[in-house]
């Protein structure tokens, strides 16, 4: 839940609220523009937070998560997933460690399954979960002078990719080269969204950054659909093949050592102003009548439209088949690069 008085703070500075979640600042056509030429701040309510306390609080996540949280310091977060026995992604999120506690960012409308489930695990550990949501507020900058900004009215920045740095009264987590996320108090971010004066944003912007980067966000439409390759977790890091077992690693693996990976998740643009949505099916002439694939997410295009990350089949993509939202002859999925390579043997 988001802090009440951060919100009547937002909302008393033009923020237009939907669901508890910050849509725009009052121009959201403007707004998407700004984010894809200028420098943007966005309040991250789409998102929620839960704390993992206590003496074995390392061990209970190890044990449960896709990747090493041995390697989660004060000075490094990561990428991860939680997946069923299965192998299917019930949840992506970053991770992060403030002293001896373990922070998951994950969308907020998984927050109180997402709790429910890891408290089944908690059995004799001594470990406490928590929703930390209204505790802390998650603030999102990007642009060209996002880090000068940071610099200037925050202290040193984070020099690698979900590297963080630690101050007196924020946390700044590097996302991309000119993408961060600010952690801070409810009672201290009013002063620092003044003090950052960059040019305030809705929620869907901040996820169109997301698509175009091709980090994937587990929705609760998608929850179960996909093994961990096939939304490109084992490309931007959020999967360890070292660690020791936890729930569906053996699926993980097998596809990874053994398995022909047949479907990746891919940037595309649709030309309509209807906004896809998660879980929307796919269709492509090489898989005639039948899904050939689904909507991840979706935001808003500065140009118009909406782009998406859409998880298909891989031969569609490198045959260079016409792909469909909804329908058969429904629009088209113009395909855009994402900002990695695949490894050879997808086919991507």
């Amino acid at each position: 839940m988001l802090n009440p008085n951060w919100q009547t703070f937002l909302q008393e500075h033009g923020a237009q609220f939907q669901n508890g979640i910050a849509q725009n600042f009052g121009d959201a056509s403007a707004e998407r523009l700004a984010t894809r030429d200028g420098t943007i701040l966005c309040d991250l309510s789409q998102f929620g937070i839960l704390k993992v306390s206590g003496e074995d609080a390392q061990s209970f996540l190890q044990n449960l998560c896709s990747n090493d949280i041995k390697a989660v310091t004060p000075q490094h977060a990561q990428l991860n997933s939680l997946n069923t026995a299965k192998g299917r992604v019930l949840a992506t999120f970053v991770v992060w460690q403030t002293g001896a506690d373990y922070y998951l960012h994950l969308p907020a409308s998984l927050i109180a399954l997402t709790q429910k489930k890891l408290t089944m695990y908690v059995l004799r550990s001594k470990v406490k979960i928590e929703d930390a949501s209204a505790q802390q507020v998650c603030l999102g900058i990007a642009g060209k002078e996002a880090a000068a900004l940071l610099q200037t009215h925050i202290g040193e920045l984070p020099q690698a990719a979900l590297a963080v740095t630690q101050h007196t009264n924020a946390s700044i987590l590097r996302i991309g080269d000119e993408r961060f996320q600010i952690v801070t108090t409810p009672e201290h971010a009013p002063m620092l969204w003044q003090q950052l004066g960059a040019r305030p944003v809705g929620s869907p912007c901040w996820d169109w950054l997301n698509i175009r980067a091709g980090i994937p966000v587990v929705l609760s439409a998608t929850q179960e659909q996909f093994v961990l390759q096939m939304l490109n977790l084992d490309i931007l890091g959020g999967v360890s093949f070292k660690k020791g077992c936890y729930p569906g690693q053996e699926i993980v693996a097998r596809m990874h050592y053994l398995g022909k990976l047949k479907q990746r998740t891919y940037l595309a643009h649709i030309d309509s102003e209807a906004a896809p949505q998660p879980n929307d099916a796919l269709y492509s002439d090489d898989y005639a009548g039948q899904v050939s694939g689904n909507i991840l997410n979706a935001a808003p295009a500065p140009e118009g439209g909406h782009d998406v990350l859409a998880t298909l089949h891989s031969s569609s993509v490198k045959d260079a088949r016409v792909v469909h939202w909804q329908a058969q002859e429904g629009a088209a999925l113009d395909f855009q690069p994402l900002p990695y390579p695949f490894p050879a043997e997808s086919g991507g």
